[in-house]
């Protein structure tokens, strides 16, 4: 059996559904699909996800809100005549939009905004499993709340709990093609909630890992995982295999083809993830896998993300005050800030952050706090950081790869913020100004890639 998962470009247009359809008709293995919402069709073009959340928002500020519903049904019913569905389906989408909004506004704004993003793929599944069923697919569309996808409750991020796998495990034994919405899943008591950025991919694996799937296959607009960003990098080499531990290293820094909590439920079970391409599926993409075959390149991938924060905290003898870090931590902690990295030395410490997590009051407390309750002799943020990740099983013990990567950064005048090697030793991190990411992309990509195919 075949979990496949199709991402927003992939069924923003009914040309793409049919792509779609087509994909999954080649192959009776592929018995599961997820989709996601509507996603650009077009570089200019707006994804249905984000007409969604402009809806919400003109719904919590009390505006009249029709127009903004109207733009997000167009798009369904530009879909469904593309289809050429009966148009009683963009009455049920319709239906269901005013719905929500009147269920939700009675219970908080945080929820009109999930229920409202969570019916882009809600809807879409619905349209998509009767396009299945109008070209002969015997197919059906199941929701998250009916297969069972419970997921914790909040504060915390939105995880499936255990009951999750054992509820969906049954799906494995439908006749029909299962046309399932990615993104959400149901707390105990009946409460949506969506999973983070790029969730569908989540819901995916986790479906995956329930059916004890052979092959995990998501599907996105590109041929394969590139060691590097295109966008940045003329013609990045292409990977055939990468094993889960470099692809979650390199999701986590940048790379968007695939989100990096979504290799959680599948690496447990070893199952594989092939990421292909739903306008070229004939090309056989990248493949993820717990183990893949040695080659003579020791770095397999080089990304980078901005949009960090290093928080510099420094104290004379720091080394030797017990619980010092642990208090620190809890101070952001209390401040529902989490951390990414923590490098430190004798009498100082930094503390990386993700700067979406920040604001000025929060960070006028914490340094307050940091001052008072740690006594402190220097305390303060600073913004506007990238951390560039090299990734790669052959690093491990590779001599003198740290020296080549930090002699490639130095050529391009920048500076080098913070260095952290992974105690596995599969990733090496730099923390870098943000003015300088693209150019260190570059230069590192030229000393691991380039050069090797010049020797």
């Amino acid at each position: 059996m075949k979990v496949c998962k199709f991402g927003g470009t992939s069924v923003a247009s009914a040309e793409q559904v049919k792509k779609v359809v087509a994909i999954v008709k080649s192959d009776a293995m592929r018995k599961i699909v997820v989709v996601s919402a509507p996603g650009k069709r077009f570089s200019e073009d707006i994804k249905v996800t984000d007409l969604l959340i402009q809806l919400a928002k003109a719904v919590i500020a009390g505006k009249k809100y029709e127009d903004k519903l109207q733009k997000v049904v167009s798009r369904y019913k530009e879909n469904a005549e593309g289809l050429g569905l009966d148009l009683a389906i963009i009455e049920e989408i319709t239906t269901d939009l005013h719905a929500r909004i009147h269920e939700a506004s009675k219970v908080s704004e945080e929820y009109l905004l999930d229920t409202l993003k969570a019916s882009g793929e809600d809807n879409n599944a619905k349209m998509i499993a009767a396009y299945f069923k109008s070209v002969g697919v015997n197919a059906k569309y199941v929701s998250p709340k009916e297969a069972g996808l419970i997921v914790n409750d909040a504060p915390e991020r939105a995880m499936a709990l255990p009951d999750a796998y054992d509820n969906l495990s049954s799906l494995k034994n439908s006749k029909e093609v299962i046309v399932f919405p990615g993104f959400f899943g149901y707390t105990k008591s009946g409460v949506l909630r969506t999973f983070d950025r790029g969730g569908s991919d989540i819901t995916g694996s986790i479906l995956a890992a329930a059916v004890q799937a052979d092959l995990y296959e998501n599907f996105t607009d590109v041929d394969c995982v590139f060691s590097a960003n295109p966008k940045v990098v003329n013609h990045p080499a292409e990977i055939q295999e990468i094993t889960y531990r470099e692809m979650r290293e390199l999701s986590y820094a940048g790379f968007s083809v695939f989100h990096d909590e979504a290799l959680m439920p599948v690496v447990k079970l070893g199952i594989p993830v092939n990421i292909k391409n739903t306008n070229n599926p004939q090309v056989e993409g990248t493949k993820i896998v717990s183990k893949r075959k040695e080659n003579h390149r020791p770095v397999t991938g080089i990304s980078a993300d901005s949009g960090f924060s290093i928080l510099y905290v420094s104290k004379y003898l720091m080394n030797r005050e017990i619980g010092f870090g642990r208090k620190l931590l809890q101070i952001l902690e209390e401040e529902h800030i989490s951390y990414e990295h923590t490098p430190s030395g004798l009498d100082d410490i930094s503390v990386i952050i993700r700067s979406h997590q920040l604001s000025p009051e929060k960070e006028e407390r914490i340094v307050k706090r940091v001052y008072n309750e740690l006594h402190a002799d220097d305390v303060y943020f600073r913004h506007g950081f990238s951390m560039i990740v090299i990734v790669g099983e052959g690093m491990n013990n590779n001599t003198g790869l740290a020296a080549r990567a930090t002699a490639a950064i130095a050529k391009t005048g920048a500076n080098i913020e913070m260095i952290n090697q992974g105690s596995s030793e599969v990733s090496l991190s730099f923390g870098v100004q943000e003015k300088f990411e693209n150019v260190i992309l570059q230069a590192l990509y030229d000393e691991f890639f380039a050069v090797a195919a010049v020797r």
